[in-house]
């Protein structure tokens, strides 16, 4: 198999489908394009997991790792409180590397006020470089939480900040040597700190609370893998505005020089939303200074038609992440 994301349909054939033990506490399972379980324990509350783990880039894992595990909880609705670590290092790892990390970790945490609850810490020659996993954990009252496969017809689809935000960022530090022998440092530098924008916690709440009909964060895969899995999971058609994607220059101008598709490119920092009303939606947004567009509308069927002008193409299932046609780990610090 191709790095990345299990192809859609080995995931159904070989994971969905061994899947048969059932509880009636959890209220949401293992499918395609859910990012979160749900357990009802009583109370009137739920609580939430999510697991990620980081496998685009060496650098800064726990910067990316963390976010991703909490965009998870968040866009299902939910507040995420804790996370759990598990760390697998190499033989040759000092024990410098993992303070740094842990700090790393700590201030990620602190800024989203999210507590490390606990984890696991082991050393193995099973890995040739730092692997952390990021389980996130998160609570919501019964009722409030919101899916990725619960868009319907008609719906609006709303897309929040930028495409490509995580993969600009990670790529800008992966290949920062050779970015700054064709572009102007600034240029550089602005790409590097999208790592600002990566918390969809913010929009997510906004979204919550203007009550949405289905969201997930737009990871691996980009912003076409993630309408593909709402539309899939949903049961939906969709119809497209590729020229509505808002995407920033820096990102336009990095995929161009790294030869990377920006609308496949890992995306976290952008939140997707199906929504009865796109324009109230991106008007409570924009009280928050939050930017966001919408970008097409779900409908009957289950034609996915992206349009570009004159120009009409069909959506298909999410492909490896132009991330990883970058090779990691070479001398550029």
């Amino acid at each position: 198999m191709k790095i990345g994301k299990v192809p859609e349909s080995v995931l159904k054939r070989s994971v969905l489908r061994q899947l048969k033990t059932r509880r009636d506490e959890i209220v949401l399972g293992a499918g395609l394009g859910e990012a979160c379980a749900i357990l009802a324990p009583g109370g009137g509350e739920v609580v939430l997991f999510s697991s990620d783990p980081v496998t685009g880039t060496g650098k800064d894992i726990a910067l990316y790792g963390i976010h991703a595990s909490a965009n998870d909880i968040a866009a299902a609705g939910a507040e995420p409180v804790a996370v759990l670590l598990t760390l697998l290092l190499p033989p040759d790892c000092e024990e410098r590397e993992l303070k740094e990390l842990m700090a790393q970790a700590e201030a990620v945490c602190a800024s989203l006020h999210i507590q490390i609850a606990g984890g696991h810490t082991e050393v193995t020659d099973a890995v040739n470089r730092i692997v952390l996993t990021v389980t996130a954990i998160g609570r919501a009252k019964e009722g409030d939480t919101v899916a990725t496969g619960t868009a319907k017809p008609g719906n609006d689809i709303v897309v929040t900040k930028w495409i490509g935000l995580e993969g600009t960022s990670i790529a800008a530090r992966e290949k920062e040597k050779e970015l700054l022998e064709r572009f102007p440092a600034y240029l550089v530098e602005e790409a590097k700190g999208f790592d600002k924008y990566l918390s969809v916690i913010p929009e997510a709440a906004v979204a919550g609370k203007s009550g949405v009909c289905a969201m997930t964060d737009v990871t691996e895969g980009g912003i076409f893998g993630a309408l593909w899995e709402m539309a899939e999971s949903s049961g939906v058609g969709l119809e497209i505005d590729l020229k509505k994607l808002p995407i920033r220059q820096e990102t336009v101008e990095i995929c161009n020089q790294l030869d990377l598709n920006p609308y496949e490119l890992i995306s976290g920092g952008c939140l997707l939303i199906a929504a009865d009303n796109g324009t109230d939606l991106i008007r409570n947004l924009e009280k928050e200074n939050i930017p966001a567009a919408i970008v097409g509308k779900a409908t009957g069927g289950n034609d996915r038609v992206i349009r570009n002008g004159e120009e009409k193409r069909f959506l298909e299932p999410p492909k490896t992440d132009e991330l990883y046609k970058i090779s990691f780990g070479e001398a550029e610090s």
